[in-house]
């Protein structure tokens, strides 16, 4: 949703830069913490009740993620509480960790892979992926069985599929034309 991205643009750049002035690796577990309590439907349903008040939300949030966070965190999250704007955490969050990754030169890689890799099948994997991107990537791997075989890599708004599913459907594509 672009309008939700926007509102989150200013918050996540704020956010960014006191975390450029501390320690970003802190910070990035703090965030981290918000964005696993930001995304359960319960505490949102709570904090849209009208009765609900800035204050109680806050506290509710901090209690769910059960950590201790950072007095510019929490002024932070009471800005972004104050002005409504709990729905988009989430995207708050997203935008900040890839200002994160941008800053240091990372990128997120998600890989699909038909079959569970091991340890050294995904350190393997993830260096071909980095020369092949030319950047150092942060891979997560999400097992799709219905690949059938090989695996799909999506590095930001860039995607690599070698899979046997996608093999057949390029065949099948050219032996329809």
């Amino acid at each position: 949703m672009a309008e939700l991205a926007t509102i989150a643009r200013p918050y996540a750049e704020a956010l960014f830069k006191v975390a450029q002035q501390g320690d970003v690796k802190s910070w990035s577990g703090q965030v981290e913490a918000l964005a696993n309590v930001a995304a359960d439907p319960q505490l949102r349903e709570f904090a849209d009740n009208p009765k609900t008040l800035p204050a109680q939300v806050f506290d509710v949030l901090t209690a769910a993620a059960n950590q201790s966070f950072d007095p510019h965190m929490q002024n932070f999250l009471r800005v972004v509480i104050d002005n409504g704007r709990l729905a988009a955490l989430p995207e708050i969050i997203g935008q900040f960790h890839a200002l994160v990754n941008a800053s240091s030169g990372v990128s997120d890689a998600k890989i699909f892979s038909a079959y569970p890799l091991d340890q050294a099948q995904l350190t393997n994997v993830v260096s071909a992926l980095e020369k092949r991107f030319g950047r150092k990537l942060v891979a997560t791997v999400e097992v799709e069985p219905e690949l059938i075989g090989g695996i799909r890599v999506v590095v930001g708004d860039e995607a690599l599929d070698t899979s046997v599913k996608a093999r057949l459907e390029r065949m099948k594509a050219a032996l329809i034309a």
